[in-house]
């Protein structure tokens, strides 16, 4: 078979970080013969060019490549384009690792819409991922269509054909955003660029010891001039106009004026600061008309203007005051409906502590030049920030907690403004309401509940919480799509989550009441405290003196309002003379049912099958047993010294 994929992996001293990576390249679906996985050793000096070639001797899908070492990543990128046999080449870096299925799904999704190009939905473990441009699926995205702008890092599929065709190699040497010129090039350059968002394929992983190459302070000087290739690239291929400028517009937002915003900017040495500011003076002069930073957001174009200017002590002042903006997410309920969790919240910003305030009689007027003074800058901020209040969203996404995959949910949302005072200021707060299928989720284990809020250039995220115990709903768990799911409130923060692989005693059925368990002839009903849409399968599992049945169930939504569900289910036929424990599964079918004993217990004999409590283990007994008679001892003692003590 043609290799379909060719894995491109450039691997410098990674030490254990590796292995995560190998592994989900071993791991892969498309069949063994379809792809292949590159290693270009850039000269290790640990072990892992060792391991590499027992990697290699082992597995034929591996091949190792080893040079002498070039100080970045894109000589060895170039050698993997040129040694791979596979018509898609995808780019993976050594401390990362691949989705399962994500070779098998990217070049399908390819193959199927002629793209050049394949980008696919990445996690962030750690670390930042675009976040939007994964929304949704975009067959045919363009930088005009679609936010593909955002999405720099090389970790995707292009066709070697395309590359060959356009002659597009990694600038080389000791550099920074040698991805930049390369794939803001094959974006501008491409037939068709495809951007898979249904499926998580890449995992982009910060080390523990944050010693990925991207983390590491850069030299400010050489950064830039690196930058200035990238822009030289959006040249080359674009006229003059606004889609250059929405282009440039993103090293402006991400690589100079978040550079110098909050506690991002004030984290910073002084000194390296004031060199990081000269270098980006510089290069909003030099390189951006005023089309470019027109475009920002309120904040952001405040902190161009005084980069423009020069302003370094303004922008510094300026970063002091927004480090204390933050947003703030309390829920306003969590309750399940027709097998769905319904989850209403209201966000807003907060400024030191407190909820943010806006002039009520605020219009839009342009930044004609930079603000005289910080008062001004964000006197200016809010005024515009509330005159463009209408464009304020609020999503609910939910983050896996292990990988770092998130999703966004359905929202609905209304924005408010309410009066603050004498009424001649107010608060600008979104109430959402957003509907959650937990069968949708991949996989199971825990998700955290992330509310993101946009508003006037702040695009935050916050946990949905905390929720004063008094006062938080308490749903309880629920069976959907085969799996227990459960709604719950982190300790000791109160912030939602939910597990997708609850069990045991957290799924609540020891509070199934044996008075609500009936067995009528062959039939077993027991009201039982779990959220399911009607007819819900499950499964039972009946265990007496080593012997196992099983049997089907289903579970019915009930009218009185109370939570919780009937269970109902017959029998398996012919049940023998014992006492059988009762346990119940979502998913009774899957490789490795998760089973949960309920609290009671069935006796069958002669005179039919009746509910009882579940018997204790005779150990169990045994110790109780003891227990008692200790106890006993002891107050008999107490008893008699009392006596005596009269």
């Amino acid at each position: 078979m043609p290799v379909k994929v060719s894995v491109i992996v450039p691997v410098y001293n990674p030490g254990p970080y590796i292995e995560d990576c190998i592994a989900s390249l071993q791991r892969q679906s498309l069949p063994p013969d379809a792809y292949e996985a590159v290693f270009v050793d850039d000269g290790s000096t640990d072990g892992t060019p060792a391991r590499l070639d027992r990697l290699a001797a082992e597995d034929p899908r591996m091949r190792v490549i080893h040079q002498e070492n070039s100080g970045w990543s894109g000589k060895p990128r170039n050698v993997g384009i040129d040694a791979a046999r596979g018509e898609y080449v995808m780019f993976v870096d050594n401390d990362d690792y691949l989705g399962d299925e994500a070779l098998e799904r990217m070049y399908a999704y390819g193959v199927a819409n002629g793209a050049d190009v394949v980008v696919g939905k990445m996690a962030g473990k750690n670390r930042g991922v675009p976040v939007e441009l994964f929304r949704r699926n975009h067959p045919r995205a363009t930088v005009g269509n679609a936010p593909l702008i955002d999405s720099l890092t090389p970790h995707k599929m292009f066709r070697r054909a395309f590359l060959d065709r356009i002659g597009l190699r990694f600038p080389e040497g000791r550099r920074r955003l040698e991805d930049h010129v390369f794939v803001t090039e094959a974006y501008l350059r491409a037939d068709n660029v495809s951007v898979l968002s249904d499926y998580v394929c890449y995992y982009h992983i910060r080390r523990d010891d944050a010693s990925n190459a991207g983390f590491q302070r850069f030299d400010p000087v050489g950064y830039f001039a690196n930058l200035r290739e990238a822009l030289d690239v959006v040249e080359r291929y674009t006229e003059p106009g606004a889609v250059r400028d929405r282009l440039f517009r993103r090293w402006l937002r991400v690589e100079m004026v978040e550079r110098l915003r909050a506690r991002r900017l004030l984290a910073l040495p002084d000194d390296y600061r004031r060199e990081l500011f000269a270098e980006i003076h510089k290069v909003v002069v030099e390189r951006f008309g005023p089309g470019v930073a027109a475009g920002l957001q309120p904040t952001q174009q405040v902190v161009a203007a005084l980069a423009e200017a020069g302003r370094y002590d303004d922008v510094v002042a300026f970063a002091e005051w927004e480090a204390g903006v933050a947003p703030a997410a309390a829920p306003t309920g969590v309750e399940w409906r027709d097998g769905s969790l319904h989850i209403g919240f209201t966000a807003e910003f907060t400024s030191a502590g407190e909820p943010m305030t806006f002039p009520a009689d605020a219009v839009r007027t342009p930044l004609a030049d930079s603000p005289k003074g910080v008062e001004e800058a964000v006197a200016w901020v809010g005024a515009e920030t509330a005159a463009r209040s209408g464009q304020a969203t609020a999503d609910l996404l939910l983050r896996e907690r292990a990988g770092g995959a998130q999703y966004f949910q359905p929202v609905e949302f209304t924005r408010e403004t309410v009066a603050v005072g004498d009424g001649e200021r107010v608060r600008l707060v979104l109430r959402a309401a957003a509907t959650v299928d937990p069968a949708g989720l991949p996989g199971g284990g825990v998700w955290d509940a992330v509310v993101r809020v946009r508003l006037g250039g702040w695009t935050k995220e916050c946990r949905l919480g905390p929720a004063p115990r008094a006062t938080r709903p308490e749903p309880s768990a629920g069976v959907v799509g085969h799996r227990a799911v459960l709604p719950y409130w982190t300790e000791p923060h109160g912030n939602l989550a939910l597990d997708t692989a609850v069990k045991g005693r957290r799924l609540g059925l020891d509070g199934v009441r044996r008075t609500e368990v009936a067995v009528s002839g062959a039939r077993l009903r027991a009201r039982v405290p779990l959220h399911a849409a009607d007819g819900t399968p499950v499964g039972l599992r009946f265990t007496a003196a080593g012997r196992t049945l099983h049997a089907s169930g289903t579970l019915t939504g009930v009218p009185d309002g109370r939570p919780g569900s009937l269970l109902e289910a017959a029998l398996p036929s012919g049940l023998p003379r014992g006492i059988w424990r009762v346990a119940l599964s979502p998913d009774p079918d899957a490789a490795r049912p998760r089973w949960t004993g309920l609290p009671f217990a069935l006796r069958a004999g002669g005179g039919g099958v009746l509910v009882v409590p579940v018997p204790r283990p005779r150990a169990v007994r045994r110790l109780a047993r003891r227990v008692r008679r200790v106890l006993g001892a002891a107050r008999a003692k107490a008893r008699a010294l009392v006596r005596g003590g009269r």
